[in-house]
């Protein structure tokens, strides 16, 4: 009995040893193939693949690329579902989410963070500066004071009517792909619409990073935070496999740990868009009875640069950048 213990024991050990292996070989076939690209969420993307793809393009580091990149639908006083421009919570207070990642496996990120433009430029400093990886609320907005960032009300007046207006009924209803701006997700083209900025990148050597800014959902309880500033959830990157980042209605993505999940796929051999399609269809799965009124979006980079991205329902756009195309626009595939 012990034999065949330790016999299946070991035999367990070697399988999972070879799993990252068996990454890096398949990718080995692909030696000379790598290609730098930028993807990233919805149409708000194509400009933020742009900015990371200046630093990019040039050879500069695959952190600072996504970083550049987010920063700009982060200052877009258009854009009312990341940075300074986003809807508030139903207290009216604007408070904003973002996580940055590289794939040797150093993160941070800020949750609940008030009065700051660039969350995701926090979100490095406390990657960079502190031991953690995650701070919230008063403490986030503590710290990024005290590195220098400025403090500003960043609630526009646009912003600010929506929220009264919103007030009249106080409802919160979240409708996948609506145009009533309950929770950020909108009609295909309509950029304010939209919600979460997920950005990817891979160099020519295979190194990739990512970031993940938003204002969360429209109206939500105050203090709420989505998926985007959890490793894992929102954002999950690994230089042997690829990286992931994800869109949509948080909560159900902070379930299933859904960027780890589609990175974990792609490890065992899956492309990145068989692996963002079953890991929509686990969601699915678990919430069945609420699915059809769900919007949940993922999309994978390889180390590669092998793109794929699938969602709950159609609607869910993303922008590819590479050498020969800085602003391609493509329609994901989806469940429903």
């Amino acid at each position: 009995m012990t034999d065949r213990r330790g016999f299946l024991i070991g035999a367990l050990a070697a399988t999972t040893a070879a799993l990252p292996h068996a990454a890096r070989a398949a990718d080995a076939g692909k030696a000379g193939k790598l290609r730098p690209r930028v993807v990233s969420t919805w149409d708000f993307g194509v400009a933020a693949n742009r900015a990371a793809w200046q630093i990019l393009g040039k050879g500069g580091s695959v952190l600072d690329a996504v970083e550049a990149g987010a920063r700009v639908p982060e200052a877009d006083p258009k854009n009312h579902t990341v940075g300074r421009a986003g809807y508030p919570d139903r207290d009216g207070r604007l408070t904003l989410d973002a996580s940055i990642m590289d794939g040797n496996g150093d993160c941070g990120a800020v949750a609940a963070i008030e009065h700051i433009a660039h969350p995701i430029s926090v979100a490095r400093r406390v990657m960079e500066k502190t031991p953690h990886v995650l701070l919230v609320g008063d403490g986030a907005l503590q710290f990024a004071l005290q590195q220098g960032f400025p403090k500003e009300d960043l609630l526009t007046p646009e912003s600010e009517q929506a929220w009264r207006e919103w007030l009249k009924k106080g409802e919160y209803k979240p409708r996948a792909n609506s145009e009533n701006k309950t929770y950020g997700e909108g009609k295909p083209g309509d950029a304010n619409n939209h919600d979460t900025l997920g950005l990817l990148a891979v160099d020519a050597q295979g190194r990739l990073a990512g970031a993940c800014t938003t204002s969360g959902m429209a109206w939500k309880l105050h203090g709420r935070a989505g998926d985007s500033p959890i490793i894992g959830a929102g954002l999950y990157v690994d230089n042997e496999v690829g990286a992931a980042t994800s869109t949509g209605v948080g909560e159900e993505v902070i379930r299933t740990a859904g960027s780890f999940l589609v990175v974990e796929l792609m490890r065992q051999g899956h492309s990145p868009q068989e692996a963002c399609r079953y890991a929509v269809q686990r969601i699915m799965r678990r919430r069945m009875k609420v699915a059809k009124d769900l919007q949940v979006g993922f999309l994978a980079l390889s180390r590669s640069g092998e793109v794929g991205a699938y969602a709950i329902q159609k609607g869910f756009s993303y922008a590819v950048c590479d050498a020969g195309k800085q602003d391609a626009l493509r329609q994901s595939s989806s469940a429903l």
